[in-house]
């Protein structure tokens, strides 16, 4: 009988500054999040036996680093220490993704493997090991972004399973659970398809019974190993946030599925991809049609969501003509400090909260717009 493995994810992102306006505007809510960065320890060192991935955005990255958040959170997390266990935590194996959590379909081509690079380099800068499997910000996936996640060392990346196609015809057990190939102008990457419908339960609200009888029913037909993979925010929603946490994900599902486990009753098994993949090669090809999770209300099949407003539009438009204006002035100004200071502003513009919170958030990315403008006005 095909074994059913899961793999586990979490996704973690702040955008420039939050845990700032958090902790001065709402303090209450500013521990409730930080203790959702904690929590995976606690679990993961209480079931060794256990497997689960955390994928975290550079910029969440650099304010742990900065030291007012250390000192201001102090009396909530120690950060520096947090962040020395995740280090030391094998059982969490930790994902990468943009630094500035951008989207990337929608962004500059020419800011990916910028974004990409530094978002790897810091998690081998403060965990010790490089990241082998890539978050898209938002889901937000294209064949485009196949050759440039290679080139930075990426093997596997996540992709909302309504945008994996398979080249050949397969049924929904093999398309949905199992790994496959994408390939994209010579460079190639492992796809994980994430299963859309049990990532959202996860999301909300679950249990070890019912997520057990569901895996059973969806894989009831499979031929062969399935991998089920779950992924979502990992500090959104009270079900993450409960402080208390015997009514939160990590008391109400994650123990009792691990005790379950533990006593042989629980018919699957947390993995990691390569354990998977080891396995279970990849023998199908695929391409992800390009789209983005379900957020709200729209269906993740277009990207409504983050550029649906004739405002969201514009504040695109004006970072791909200060990408453009960027670039040119590079060429005659190289080596001063203004144009260095520009390129960050337009990296940090790219950031997708700007935008997913549409008329309410875009003055931000218009806040980081103009201080590029003012740079590179300084150099012009």
């Amino acid at each position: 009988m095909p074994a059913v493995s899961h793999l586990l994810g979490f996704h973690m992102h702040q955008p420039p500054g939050n845990l700032r306006l958090l902790i001065d505007s709402n303090d209450w809510e500013a521990r409730q999040i930080m203790l959702c960065y904690e929590r995976p320890l606690k679990y993961a060192a209480r079931y060794p036996e256990s497997h689960f991935c955390v994928g975290f955005s550079g910029i969440l990255l650099e304010q742990f680093e900065d030291p007012e958040i250390v000192s201001r959170y102090s009396g909530i997390v120690d950060i520096p220490a947090m962040l020395a266990r995740y280090r030391e935590t094998r059982n969490i194996e930790i994902v990468g993704m943009g630094y500035y959590h951008p989207i990337f379909p929608l962004i500059p081509m020419d800011d990916w493997d910028e974004q990409i690079e530094r978002g790897r380099k810091k998690i081998a800068e403060l965990f010790g090991r490089e990241p082998k499997m890539f978050w898209p910000p938002e889901m937000a996936f294209s064949m485009e972004m196949v050759p440039a996640l290679a080139r930075h060392g990426y093997e596997y990346a996540v992709a909302d399973h309504v945008h994996v196609k398979p080249r050949e015809p397969l049924g929904r057990e093999d398309t949905v659970y199992r790994l496959h190939r994408a390939e994209y102008q010579g460079a190639s990457i492992t796809v994980i398809p994430r299963d859309r419908d049990l990532s959202n339960a996860q999301e909300s609200g679950l249990n070890p019974e019912w997520f057990a009888g569901e895996v059973g029913n969806r894989t009831a037909h499979a031929n062969q190993d399935c991998l089920v993979t779950t992924w979502s925010d990992g500090e959104n929603g009270g079900w993450f946030r409960q402080t208390h946490e015997d009514g939160g994900f990590w008391g109400y599902f994650f123990a009792p599925y691990m005790e379950k486990a533990r006593a042989g009753q629980m018919p699957i098994r947390l993995t990691s991809v390569e354990q998977f993949a080891r396995d279970n090669p990849p023998s199908t090809f695929a391409d992800v049609r390009t789209g983005a999770w379900n957020v709200g209300s729209t269906s993740g099949y277009d990207f409504s969501q983050w550029a649906g407003s004739g405002s969201q539009k514009q504040a695109l438009d004006e970072i791909y003509r200060l990408r453009k204006r960027y670039e040119e002035m590079k060429q005659r100004a190289s080596g001063k400090p203004q144009i260095a200071q520009a390129y960050e502003a337009i990296l940090r513009a790219e950031t997708s909260c700007y935008l997913f919170w549409g008329d309410a958030w875009i003055p931000k990315l218009y806040a980081e717009t103009q201080q590029a403008n003012q740079l590179l006005n300084q150099v012009g």
